[in-house]
């Protein structure tokens, strides 16, 4: 049999490491092929490195055919399952499988709810195609965020934050995060910049990608508390606005106060005036001489 390779298939799955690839060729080398590769009639769904490695070595191996897959959403059903089984898999990895699978499951559960086939329900389901292939079951719906992070082995917040880094983050972080360059709490704080600063800090290293990741909390933090200190200012205490007005009151009675005082003097300088004016008539009458 001439095996097909899917190159949209092997692509599927992130590739092995450099590392990776050369601890598994030298482990065919020294113990031959032990498991077999997965075919879906002529096409090979999983083993494409093994299967590179045996031909490149002229190295015997065995076949099996996966007889339960009707589609190539089942295949790649199948490879995320495979895939998530596997220790070797990076937290970031795990959880961009488990968000592909969430996928396929809400567009095939939508397509079947828009026009649901008979032949999909009850017992039927579970009859053979023309073919003796029986259909694969149907994945349990991801449509919560703990199912998703269940089937990922991640907490929630991971599985947000990944989210997170699919939808916003350059290709530059996301690379920065597949090689560990980057956690992911951070490289889903730095997803937050424009595209181009992301690509720049990725491009400068995991230093850069820290700070930047420290710049965007911190300018988070910032405008929480730059608000509380406005309204600080803005709006007293109860206890200032009662010091305010005791004094208000306080300036409102010296200013009273002074000006009682400077009419009083003023009274009593009028007073002064009026008896030097009586003495001064008494005087000249005095002095008037007699008829």
């Amino acid at each position: 049999m001439d095996i097909v390779v899917n190159e949209e298939l092997k692509a599927y799955i992130d590739p092995l490491t450099p590392e990776e690839y050369e601890a598994l060729e030298r482990s065919i080398l020294a113990e031959g092929c032990r498991d077999a590769l997965v075919l879906w009639g002529d096409m090979l769904v999983d083993g494409h490195n093994r299967y590179g490695i045996c031909r490149k070595h002229n190295l015997p191996f065995q076949t099996v055919q996966h007889t339960r897959f009707q589609s190539i959403e089942d295949v790649h059903l199948w490879m995320i399952d495979q895939h998530l089984g596997r220790r070797s898999l990076s937290d970031f990895q795990r959880g961009v499988l488990a968000l592909r699978k969430r996928e396929i499951v809400a567009e095939r559960r939508a397509r079947r709810a828009v026009a649901p086939s008979p032949a999909a329900e009850g017992p039927a389901a579970e009859a053979p195609d023309a073919a003796g292939a029986r259909p694969a079951a149907a994945p349990e719906p991801l449509d919560t965020r703990e199912a998703l992070a269940k089937a990922a082995r991640l907490r929630s917040s991971q599985v947000v934050m990944i989210e997170k880094i699919q939808k916003q983050a350059a290709p530059e972080l996301v690379a920065a995060v597949k090689a560990g360059t980057i956690s992911i709490n951070a490289a889903a704080a730095v997803a937050s910049l424009p595209a181009e600063e992301q690509a720049a800090a990725a491009a400068a290293g995991k230093d850069e990608l820290k700070q930047a990741a420290k710049r965007v909390r911190e300018a988070k933090r910032k405008p929480a508390a730059e608000p509380a200190a406005d309204s600080a200012a803005g709006v007293p205490e109860a206890g200032a606005v009662e010091q305010d007005s005791l004094d208000s009151l306080r300036r409102r009675v010296a200013t009273l106060s002074a000006e009682n005082a400077a009419l009083r003097d003023e009274v009593a300088s009028l007073q002064a005036r009026l008896q030097a004016c009586g003495a001064q008539a008494d005087q000249a009458e005095e002095m008037s001489p007699p008829f």
